[in-house]
């Protein structure tokens, strides 16, 4: 580690695991697009309003907005789960039904039934999970994958632990796992580094750097506010509808921040601690205490 990044850490906290690309950077294609969409819950107001958004191939970009945004609606709409009032999502240049092996979803670890009982490596293994398949058996490619994947997340030591017995940043690795095993182009991660101390955020992000590397296109729906600046290519302020998208350092400004959330915040400074930034937006990512 170098000088620089000593003085980075003692000064943050962290170092930035990745370097996002530059602002003028050219787009070869798109891995997501979504046109002007509409959705909601019946007997409400929709929960998210005209929104257009795009993923380029091999670029991670981030998503960032209050609780009660609609990030979680705009991840369900994207796949399927939630049937939009108007407009189109199209993976690949194809419809969400057409492109549905080339996506890999990780929720937020509430929505998952930890008291289930099943492995560290049933978990990831799920990810291979694509059709029905009475009675077939799992193939060795698909074993492999699926422990590739949790050795990448650095829980291959814990394949045979009961899932439930995981802690917090533990269960959002094996859920990282298991939308790494899928193999699929396109990641849709919803809250990966909320409870996480900035050590395990750095390595969950120097995962995202290597997947999009390789040509994996990323959507991390976060809170942190830092992860987000120093990391994601592009970024993508919501609030029911899209307040402003576009590089990270153009988009994270004082004015974009106050209208998205709604109250007056900083802009965000390279490798700033989330600590010394914003105070009390939404449900946080929290410091030290899921730990790994």
């Amino acid at each position: 580690m170098t000088t620089d990044e000593l003085a980075t850490v003692a000064a943050h906290g962290h170092v930035p695991a990745r370097e996002p690309l530059q602002a003028e950077h050219p787009h070869a294609a798109f891995a997501l697009e979504v046109r002007d969409l509409w959705a909601g819950y019946p007997g409400d107001p929709p929960a998210i309003e005209a929104v257009d958004l795009q993923v380029p191939v091999g670029e991670l970009v981030g998503l960032i907005g209050p609780n009660g945004a609609g990030k979680s609606t705009l991840f369900k709409s994207i796949m399927g789960l939630l049937r939009p009032s108007q407009g189109e999502v199209l993976a690949f240049g194809r419809p969400i039904a057409e492109a549905r092996s080339d996506i890999a979803y990780m929720p937020q670890v509430e929505e998952v039934d930890w008291d289930f009982p099943v492995s560290v490596f049933d978990v990831a293994l799920m990810g291979r999970y694509r059709r029905p398949r009475p009675f077939a058996r799992w193939s060795a490619e698909d074993r492999d994958a699926a422990m590739n994947a949790l050795d990448r997340v650095g829980l291959a030591d814990l394949a045979s632990r009961p899932a439930g017995r995981l802690s917090g940043g533990q269960r959002r690795r094996v859920l990282m796992a298991r939308a790494i095993a899928r193999g699929a182009r396109l990641l849709l991660l919803d809250e990966p580094f909320a409870g996480l101390d900035a050590a395990v955020q750095h390595d969950i992000i120097a995962i995202l750097d290597e997947l999009a590397r390789e040509g994996r296109s990323i959507l991390v729906a976060t809170h942190d506010l830092s992860c987000v600046a120093n990391s994601c290519d592009e970024t993508y302020c919501l609030n029911r509808r899209v307040i402003a998208a576009g590089p990270s350092a153009a988009v994270l400004t004082e004015e974009v921040l106050t209208e998205t959330f709604q109250r007056h915040l900083l802009s965000i400074p390279a490798a700033a601690p989330l600590g010394d930034v914003v105070r009390g937006v939404g449900g946080g990512s929290g410091g030290a205490g899921a730990g790994s």
